[in-house]
């Protein structure tokens, strides 16, 4: 996610015919499909413990299983249930279970329902993809379930409705996008059920008006509503792109799935920044007009139904070096001043915390993890940021930025534990030089180049998880290590979190320590979600492995050039994509 230039386009619907997509059945447990119960609004507010029905688990996004069954004193017992291979590609799949069968979109659009006690394959949908796939970005989140669908989003910017039962397709909507440049768009982030809607995030990248979010009818497919993340010209907001053109004004791509509070009816989402940064850098002297640059590195909230905004807020204005604010939003209740709140909790890729109120958007708190120096100082009041000046590129002098593009956090989600109000989230601990570095370097559209750099007084330990108590605010405890975290992190109710890194280890640390109690090798890279799920009275941990995106490749490469030790990259087995499943003998 670099700085580009954009394209010019117009729009087009993309209501092509594809080419015939088939489902087939393997045969299998048919009872098991046969007593699957459909999954209403009801269920997925209130999931019970042992299905997994969204991609983080909960409208809250909270990446927390209160299963306890496997927990700290048996953990090290753990051992591998099952393993099917997977297809060849990048993606950050998420699997879901409900009532004992487990689905899972595989690369390439394909979409199996497997019997979640064995892995026995019920059903394989294959999705023909049509000519204007996503180039370079065919990974994606996950997947939804409602009614008696699986919503799947496609590479070619469809959204299909799949019986859960028997994999037939249902329903399928293709997206509109632009003509000039359709393969710049994707569906990255997993659709988001709320109230009767699909809530989809679209990412654009350096293409004009950027990205979107889009509302439709969770029975038919129909487009409801759509809202602009970049505010064109005669739009609210429209004031703060420094009186560019429309044409010119891009990002805000949704990158990842949005939260939902079903007391507030409200949906979270948090667009990108823009790539087109230099028309932004310096502030045009036209009254009323800013180069903030709304609705990027913003939360915004939004009505499920209609779409309409209710409050937005902005966690850096004018973003120059792509330090993203578009991760996940945490919807959390805790104390503020002596009083509960109701907040949106999210970070940048700063590693830097907002807390916000989750009816109106009111800032109230702010959390640095300590792996930024682009932000001198944070208003106690309003939240906004005062910048350090290396948070302006130059050509003339090199000045280090902490964090790079590959961020101390990126997609890899963190996990908080509701009962402990414990926020646990795996970081890299990167830095790049800014300016005329020379060397490697990568251009930006400033004209200030970047180099990867070890940030100040690094022992060489790049990877870190980091526990945070959200109601004194403070650092619980952090484990650090050389290898980058891989993976998000999942929590359970047995007092454990499990996260992946790039030497294809996955652990369990004890919550209240960090203490790794049980360590094994994947075979390959972790590079997804994690979930946690029960079926049969049994407690199973699931991931994905081998399909890694361009995020892994990246802490590799930055891992292997600041401390120009390859060796410990040696052992890598890459035994290849793989769906893994663990549970006690």
């Amino acid at each position: 996610m670099f700085h580009k230039h954009w394209i010019g386009a117009a729009l087009f619907c993309a209501c092509f015919a594809a080419a015939p997509a088939f489902a087939q059945s393997n045969g299998g447990n048919r009872d098991l499909l046969a007593e699957m119960r459909p999954v209403g609004g009801d269920m997925l507010a209130d999931p019970e413990a042992g299905n997994w029905l969204t991609w983080r688990k909960t409208y809250d996004s909270s990446g927390y299983s209160p299963l306890d069954q496997i927990n700290s004193s048996n953990v090290g017992q753990l051992v591998q249930a099952w393993r099917i291979p997977l297809g060849q590609g990048s993606s950050m799949a998420t699997p879901l279970v409900h009532d004992g069968v487990m689905f899972l979109a595989d690369t390439n659009d394909v979409v199996i329902a497997l019997d979640a006690r064995s892995g026995e394959e019920l059903w394989r949908y294959e999705h023909q993809t049509g000519p204007d796939a996503t180039a370079g970005l065919n990974g994606k989140f996950g997947i939804a379930i409602y009614g008696e669908s699986v919503i799947v989003p496609t590479l070619d910017l469809r959204l299909l409705a799949l019986d859960f039962r028997s994999g037939e397709l249902v329903w399928e909507h293709a997206i509109s996008v632009s003509a000039e440049s359709p393969s710049r768009y994707s569906l990255r982030a997993a659709p988001l059920l709320a109230d009767g809607v699909i809530v989809q995030g679209v990412t654009a990248t350096m293409v004009p008006e950027g990205g979107f979010i889009v509302g439709l009818d969770a029975g038919s497919g129909e487009e409801l509503w759509r809202f602009h993340t970049v505010a064109g010209p005669d739009d609210p907001g429209g004031h703060t792109w420094n009186d560019i053109p429309g044409t010119e004004r891009q990002g805000g791509s949704v990158w990842v799935a949005g939260s939902y509070d079903p007391e507030l009816d409200l949906v979270f989402f948090g667009p990108a920044p823009t790539y087109h940064t230099a028309p932004l850098l310096d502030p045009v002297d036209i009254q009323g007009v800013s180069n903030d640059a709304l609705y990027t590195n913003s939360t915004i909230a939004l009505r499920p139904k209609t779409g309409e905004l209710a409050w937005h807020f902005q966690h850096v204005a004018n973003d120059q070096w792509d330090l993203d604010w578009s991760f996940e939003r945490q919807i959390i209740e805790v104390d503020v001043n002596g009083s509960p709140r109701k907040a949106v909790i999210t970070a940048g890729k700063m590693a830097l915390y907002d807390a916000l109120d989750a009816a109106t958007g009111e800032y109230l708190f702010s959390i640095d993890l300590g792996l930024q120096n682009l932000v001198a100082s944070i208003d106690p009041q309003t939240g906004v940021k005062t910048m350090n000046p290396n948070a302006r590129p130059n050509a003339e002098s090199a000045v280090l930025i902490c964090p790079q593009p590959i961020g101390g956090r990126n997609w890899l989600a963190a996990s908080v534990n509701p009962e402990s109000n414990m926020l646990f989230l795996p970081l890299a601990e990167t830095c790049m030089m800014g300016g005329p570095t020379g060397g490697d370097t990568q251009l930006l559209s400033t004209g200030a180049a970047i180099a990867g750099a070890a940030p100040p007084d690094s022992d060489g330990n790049i990877g870190r998880l980091q526990a945070i108590n959200l109601e004194t605010r403070e650092l619980a405890w952090s484990f650090r290590e050389f290898m980058p975290p891989s993976s998000a992190v999942l929590a359970t109710g047995g007092g454990l979190v499990f996260g992946g890194a790039v030497d294809q280890s996955f652990k369990a640390f004890d919550q209240a320590d960090g203490e790794v109690l049980w360590s094994t090798d994947l075979g390959d890279i972790a590079a997804s979600f994690p979930i946690s799920y029960s079926v049969d009275g049994k407690q199973h941990i699931a991931l994905v492995v081998g399909q890694p995106g361009l995020h892994a490749s990246a802490l590799i490469g930055h891992a292997m050039q600041t401390s120009g030790d390859m060796s410990r990259f040696a052992g890598l087995t890459r035994e290849g994509p793989s769906l893994i499943v663990f549970a006690l003998p």
